[in-house]
């Protein structure tokens, strides 16, 4: 078994970030609010943080859990999710701004909702 006051304090902080990034995302409607302004750039910036973020607690998490929690919410490509962290933390001057729209607005909302039901089920 795995330590569960760990694990729902690594998926509050997946939890606030997903909602930061949708927060941050709700002003951008298309790839060019990222990258034609230096106020987009700033958002895209740290929206990547987030998924920075998003990222590296999942690489807790699977730690934490053994790699036996996430496999029980498939609706999510979690594996996908933790790759984009090791590319935008590891070859971050290469990030595809389109690659990061498309995540903010068709699979994060997926993530919140996965972890929010994480945080349901654990509680």
């Amino acid at each position: 078994m795995f330590d569960k006051e760990l694990t729902l304090e690594v998926l509050k902080q997946i939890d606030t970030a997903v909602q930061r990034i949708l927060t941050r995302f709700k002003p951008i409607h298309e790839v060019s609010d990222f990258t034609d302004s230096p106020e987009g750039m700033e958002k895209m910036d740290s929206i990547c943080m987030m998924l920075i973020v998003i990222g590296e607690s999942l690489k807790n998490l699977d730690k934490i859990t053994g790699g036996t929690l996430l496999e029980n919410y498939p609706q999510v490509e979690w594996k996908k999710a933790k790759g984009m962290r090791d590319i935008l933390t590891h070859r971050y001057p290469d990030v595809d701004t389109e690659a990061v729209f498309y995540t903010c607005k068709e699979k994060i909302p997926d993530v919140g909702k996965a972890v929010r039901k994480m945080l349901e089920d654990l509680s």
